[in-house]
């Protein structure tokens, strides 16, 4: 498989979301899907339009592996603050879209 080609195989084997299937209503993680696609494919302000909290997220993750590898003093409160700034920005964005 081709580097370039992992956008399209990802889109063609998305994982459908359980609660918009029992329910027909979003959850917050609806889009994390599209985003990631779109955000591999290069099309970052798309990524960012269809879920914001996904760059965030991926930030958050990549700096707790690096916390967990060089262990700085101020990292585990850095964690703390991208973590409600993450969920934050996903509850913000959900709420968005759902009622405004």
């Amino acid at each position: 498989m081709n580097l370039l080609n992992v956008p399209d195989w990802l889109e063609q084997h998305q994982v459908p979301c359980m609660y918009k299937s029992l329910t027909g209503h979003e959850c917050p993680g609806c889009g994390m899907q599209r985003s990631f696609i779109e955000l591999l494919r290069g099309h970052f302000w798309e990524s960012i339009s269809t879920y914001p909290g996904l760059l965030p997220l991926l930030i958050t993750v990549i700096f707790t592996f690096l916390q967990i590898k060089f262990k700085w003093k101020w990292g585990h409160k850095a964690i703390i603050y991208m973590v409600f700034l993450t969920i934050s920005i996903i509850i913000f964005s959900f709420v968005w879209k759902k009622f405004i």
